[in-house]
């Protein structure tokens, strides 16, 4: 039992100290793609201290909802990886507090929460990032509830340890259409959840704001908090994505150190080689103007629902 405690506190630990490394592993090998230096794959952890040991400036505006929504998202955060195989492919103590369709809510939770704080302020960037925001959600979330749906069909249950040893034991239905339909829908939910759709933008240009509206007027320890939440909700997804249905392989069956820390390699080698297809795709991508958000949503909406069609047919 203390050893899956301890499992479990390492998976939390692993999305807390390992989201910096992925975000600046991305923004690097972006960079590189368009034949810049980049910066140093330490450098979110550099910004991130930077943001905590900055003075903290409030709006005269603000309320109890501004304060509260980086502790609330980044709680949030914390929360997520109790809930899915993060290094180890069993159920550890607490993993069964929700399914996978709880842990989508509590993402959804942060992301409501901050949308709330962007408008508390009355700032004109706040609302234009918060609509933008909600407008994107709109398409979004119920193509996320059908990929939950179609991953429930297909396993029979909505526990992602469950999806994890199904895709592993049966190799006939990792390759079958049903499974690869929802590959490709969660791969756009991805793109949509991480910022990397061709209409969104990580600089300050009012013009293609989405997230660095939503935040613009924190800053200091605050800053840090919901920076360091978008992190980590990023290394979740990646999570999903590569150990409930891409790359279910590679994790602890004991909760050994050995085989944590294979684990750990191997979320290296899977969230790397995920991260260099988001990299291609987002730099192959000519730049689209806001209202055709919809274009690829759609078409992810439409992959999740051929996916319960061809899991219904076969």
């Amino acid at each position: 039992m203390w050893r899956d405690i301890a499992a479990q506190v390492a998976q939390v630990l692993a999305a807390l100290l390992l989201s910096p490394l992925l975000q600046g592993f991305i923004h690097r090998y972006e960079e590189r793609a368009q034949r810049a230096r980049g910066p140093s794959l330490l450098q979110p952890y550099r910004d991130l201290r930077k943001l905590f040991r900055k003075q903290l400036v409030v709006p005269k505006t603000a309320g109890w909802i501004f304060w509260t929504a980086p502790v609330v998202a980044f709680t949030a955060m914390l929360t997520v990886p109790i809930l899915i195989p993060v290094l180890t492919d069993y159920p550890l103590p607490l993993s069964d507090m929700g399914d996978i369709l709880g842990g989508g809510l509590i993402l959804t939770l942060g992301t409501f929460f901050i949308n709330l704080a962007a408008l508390d302020t009355g700032s004109a960037y706040g609302g234009i990032g918060a609509s933008r925001t909600v407008m994107i959600t709109i398409l979004a979330e119920p193509t996320l509830i059908l990929v939950f749906v179609g991953i429930t069909l297909m396993a029979h249950a909505m526990l992602p340890f469950v999806v994890n040893h199904l895709l592993v034991a049966h190799p006939e239905v990792y390759l079958g259409p049903t499974h690869l339909f929802l590959v490709a829908a969660f791969f756009v939910l991805l793109l949509t959840e991480t910022d990397r759709l061709p209409i969104h933008s990580s600089t300050h240009i009012e013009v293609y704001m989405i997230e660095e509206a939503r935040i613009l007027e924190y800053s200091g320890p605050l800053l840090g908090l919901l920076k360091w939440a978008s992190m980590m909700k990023q290394f979740i997804l990646y999570t999903i994505f590569c150990h409930v249905l891409l790359l279910p392989w590679g994790l602890s069956h004991q909760g050994t150190i050995v085989g944590i820390g294979g684990a750990i390699l191997g979320i290296g080698v899977k969230f790397g080689v995920v991260a260099c297809a988001v990299i291609v795709v987002e730099t192959a991508q000519s730049r689209l103007r806001f209202y055709r958000y919809q274009e690829p949503l759609a078409a992810a909406f439409m992959l999740a629902v051929l996916a319960i069609v061809a899991n219904q047919i076969r």
